[in-house]
């Protein structure tokens, strides 16, 4: 048996982000992250007047995405993530600003080094998605 987290098997991922709670938590301090540090505030500016509900969004998204309840859908319905991007203008420099402040945030909630790597790897893929969706706006 090995004694490597098996991250992205059921709930797995969801278990070490701290279930509902620790992901909340994860995506508030993220936005924090981004409102109050100059490398992340362009991105932060294109949420005006509606952080509470990104935060909302990116929180029951990720729940559902580490293998948690599908709150997302539950509230909001389904979701294509680079459709719902589309309309931003993301480029490689904001893709790496936004996993960057997603890096800061599991290092600030204290997560576990091989999950941080497997999570930020793992968002690595939608965010080039909404990268190239973006690009092709």
């Amino acid at each position: 048996m090995s004694d490597k987290p098996s991250f992205g098997e059921g709930d797995s991922t969801f278990q070490a982000a701290g279930r509902e709670e620790g992901i909340f938590n994860l995506v508030d301090t993220f936005y924090d992250l981004m409102r109050d540090r100059a490398p992340y505030r362009e991105i932060w500016d294109m949420h005006p007047g509606k952080t509470s509900e990104s935060r909302d969004r990116l929180a029951r998204f990720l729940c559902a995405w580490t293998g948690g309840p599908r709150l997302y859908r539950e509230k909001y319905g389904p979701i294509s993530i680079p459709s719902a991007h589309a309309h931003l203008h993301i480029d490689a420099r904001l893709r790496d600003a936004w996993l960057a402040c997603m890096a800061e945030a599991l290092d600030t909630c204290e997560y576990p080094a091989t999950f941080k790597t497997y999570l930020l790897d793992q968002l690595a893929v939608p965010a080039e998605r909404i990268r190239v969706a973006c690009a092709n706006h």
